[in-house]
């Protein structure tokens, strides 16, 4: 591939058609695997403050989430939209994983390794959970959707520390902790095909959370700041003290997630 890895991963933010965007997401992360990009090696980070785009298909109406429409997931137009609501969640994490590469400049070779490798996982979720919807009768666009996990990208554009605390860290952290009850009840729906997806799924989310934590420690580090300080003001700051639970502790733990942490989620959560 011809030009940057900025470049490159700007462009696979801002395209909006979802099989063109699988297709770009994994020439970009193979070109970066065979060292078709280099890096300059500046010795300071460097934020691109710019406003990008992220690219939706046309056919997906973004809504409010009340206004995501609930179905029960025991028939069939249910499960698609359960489907369909996954499948919107790991296309935005496409363009997340893409826009922290493009995003966050003068970066050490293995945040970029890191960021990569979770946009290439991120980008074969979609893939499957398009397949499967397809087997179920429908496509991904058909109903609507909302843009919460974007909407945090663009609130944390200006900050490294930030952004790896509020969007691996706290929302997609919240994917280890409801995901293992969506696979129990895929199984006893006797839906053995999406349980499976949602297995890889949890299992793959888990090192790309622990990829959040890693580099926000890396940026608290860098500040001088105290991690678990750090992240405590965070959710402060952007949710005023408002925690959803109940935790996955053992996955969260895995991910990372310090004692500390764990015992200030649990105590503020928000029943």
């Amino acid at each position: 591939m011809n030009g940057s890895l900025a470049d490159a991963a700007l462009a696979c933010v801002a395209c909006k058609d979802a099989s063109e965007k699988v297709a770009l997401s994994r020439d970009t992360a193979r070109a970066w695997r065979e060292g078709d990009f280099s890096l300059t090696g500046d010795d300071q980070p460097f934020i691109e403050t710019s406003p990008v785009q992220a690219g939706i298909p046309d056919r997906v109406k973004l809504v409010h989430p009340f206004e995501v429409p609930k179905r029960k997931i025991s028939t069939e137009r249910g499960r698609r939209a359960f489907v369909h609501a996954i499948a919107h969640i790991e296309f935005n994490a496409i363009n997340l994983a893409w826009d922290s590469v493009w995003r966050f400049g003068g970066m050490p070779r293995a945040f970029y390794d890191d960021w990569i490798g979770v946009a290439a996982e991120e980008t074969e979720h979609f893939a499957m959970l398009a397949e499967r919807l397809g087997e179920l009768g429908g496509a991904y666009g058909d109903l609507p959707a909302h843009n919460g996990l974007w909407e945090m990208a663009e609130k944390t554009s200006d900050d490294l520390t930030a952004r790896m605390a509020m969007v691996p860290r706290y929302l997609e952290a919240r994917g280890l902790d409801v995901t293992p009850g969506m696979i129990e009840r895929m199984e006893k729906l006797d839906d053995q095909r999406s349980a499976a997806i949602l297995r890889v799924i949890y299992e793959q989310e888990i090192g790309h959370v622990e990829v959040g934590t890693r580099w926000f420690r890396w940026s608290c580090e860098r500040r001088d700041v105290d991690p678990d300080t750090e992240f405590a003001r965070l959710l402060d700051h952007f949710l005023t003290g408002r925690v959803k639970g109940p935790f996955n502790l053992e996955a969260r733990r895995a991910a990372g997630f310090s004692p500390a942490e764990l015992r200030r989620l649990t105590g503020s959560v928000d029943s």
